[in-house]
């Protein structure tokens, strides 16, 4: 058996590690790197689409493979001198771009393997954007070449294109029509969606035994898997034990004990330790917003679900109403596709002031037609709502036109100089209409301003040193493979059965 990492071996983010034996290989996530995206491209200067994978190949983005999607090969660009893979699928840990962000970009025949709730979520982050091409996971638009054959365009004519899925566990009736329909389908429309096949993992032959976990993180549907070949691989993927989810964990840990190689996230292997719990954000948000006078805006990671059940029961105890944007009303209509859960009941949608409207929006508007609430609304009685707002949101307030309130910080901190810009624009909309700010400050000293993040209204994704080393003692692996991490030397130093793999190498196993 050979375990190779392309990416994300020693930066945060980017996983791609393929597992081979026997001829037959599986890719353990594929996702966007953007840390190595960020050396490039921003906001505004992306990859162009038209280019197909051409910009990712030069720029060594992702790895130089013969396994992409066939339309996405530009007449100036030969993979058939790439080294080959025999891909059976991709396991897929979670529905988080770092994760699963470069797989739309993946040859058409590979599927993918995850839980319900990963498949439901990956299907409404389709519905809900005009991605990037690897974000083109659940469906895509299939390309041709132009009259410049160096050029491709999307053939608007034809048919959105599924991928396959392979599911960790029964698909009901409900996931199953959602993840085989798209909205707006019925009407007069040039493109239909044509779905992929959807199994289950024991109808399929990966040339693996696959055994899937669902685990805590900071997403729903997140999962770990232990791979049985001649040896078993324990793969982590992003892993916590400090949320509500946390025995998950640790019954992942119980069933991964058996396993000779274990492939550990250590995103906080550079970071100090500290006291934290999604209990510990509960008590300290609940506190900011009983202390506070009009409106409250709560801002958490996007498909944070658990935040927003967080801030959901904070709304019901101060006697406000939470009210979410149409994306996160129709990304909890995923959920509900997969697990049954109705998570709709009391809240309020956001009715934007926009002259379009996208399909999906269509559909959460006749759905839930009496949750909308109009912004002159929440403006005559600010202190009675909660809102769900990021920075990208931000420009709402200027038809809520708030006096004051509470502003709350519940998400990571920032990470690049990129981020740490977004901030003084954030505070600079927080000023001007007077908020409150909990859980950051700006710090001004003789260069520009930086944020400084105060603990307590955030739980980490991830898992601390001191449960990274519970992980790793409870299942005493005969080998440690770092990933998803700057700081591989921790296992080094802490551990002596500790392989540091760079992009590009392998290990072997006999």
């Amino acid at each position: 058996m050979e375990i190779r990492i392309y990416d994300g071996a020693t930066t945060i983010g980017g996983n791609k590690i393929y597992v081979e034996e026997g001829g037959k290989g599986l890719f353990l996530d594929f996702g966007m790197n953007f840390a190595k995206y960020g050396d490039y491209f921003q906001e505004f200067l992306r990859e162009r689409a038209t280019r197909g994978i051409h910009d990712l190949l030069h720029l060594d983005l992702i790895p130089k493979l013969n396994v992409y999607r066939t339309d996405l090969i530009p007449s100036d660009v030969d993979i058939t001198r790439f080294p080959k893979l025999n891909v059976e699928a991709v396991l897929l840990s979670h529905a988080h771009l770092d994760h699963c962000g470069n797989i739309g970009l993946l040859h058409e025949g590979i599927p993918v393997i995850a839980t319900p709730t990963t498949l439901a979520v990956l299907k409404a982050m389709r519905d809900t954007s005009h991605s990037l091409l690897g974000s083109e996971i659940a469906y895509y638009s299939p390309r041709k070449p132009g009259e410049d054959d160096r050029v491709l365009t999307s053939q608007k004519s034809k048919v959105y294109a599924g991928r396959d899925f392979i599911c960790t566990d029964e698909v009901n009736d409900e996931l199953m029509a959602f993840l085989t329909t798209r909205p707006g389908e019925d009407e007069k429309a040039k493109k239909k969606f044509q779905p992929g096949s959807i199994y289950h993992i024991d109808e399929t032959e990966l040339g693996y035994d696959v055994a899937a976990f669902e685990i805590d993180h900071s997403i729903y549907g997140a999962a770990a898997y232990v791979i049985y070949g001649d040896i078993a691989i324990a793969y982590t993927g992003d892993i916590r034990a400090h949320g509500r989810q946390a025995e998950k964990t640790r019954e992942f840990v119980r069933n991964a004990k058996d396993a000779s190689v274990l492939i550990i996230e250590g995103t906080r292997a550079s970071r100090e330790d500290y006291n934290e719990s999604e209990k510990i954000v509960f008590e300290n948000c609940l506190k900011a917003v009983e202390e506070a006078k009009g409106l409250v805006i709560a801002d958490f990671s996007p498909r944070n679900f658990e935040r927003l059940e967080t801030f959901k029961e904070i709304a019901e105890k101060t006697g406000r109403q939470l009210v979410i944007t149409a994306k996160d009303a129709y990304m909890l209509h995923a959920l509900e596709q997969a697990d049954g859960i109705d998570r709709m009941h009391g809240l309020a949608i956001y009715c934007e002031l926009k002259d379009r409207k996208e399909k999906w929006e269509k559909f959460v508007r006749n759905e839930w037609e009496e949750h909308f609430i109009d912004p002159k609304e929440i403006a005559t009685n600010q202190s009675g709502y909660i809102l769900c707002f990021s920075f990208n949101d931000m420009k709402h307030l200027l038809d809520i036109k708030p006096s004051g309130g509470v502003y709350i910080y519940s998400s990571s901190e920032a990470f690049t100089e990129e981020q740490e810009f977004d901030f003084l624009r954030l505070y600079n909309w927080l000023v001007r209409f007077g908020f409150d700010i909990r859980g950051f400050e700006l710090v001004f000293g003789r260069h520009r301003p930086k944020p400084r993040f105060i603990k307590g209204y955030h739980a980490s994704g991830h898992a601390s040193k001191e449960d990274l080393r519970w992980i790793i003692e409870s299942v005493d692996p005969d080998v440690i493979i770092p990933v998803h991490t700057d700081n591989p030397g921790w296992f080094e130093e802490n551990f002596e059965n500790v392989k540091v793999l760079k992009d590009g190498e392998s290990i072997e196993f006999n």
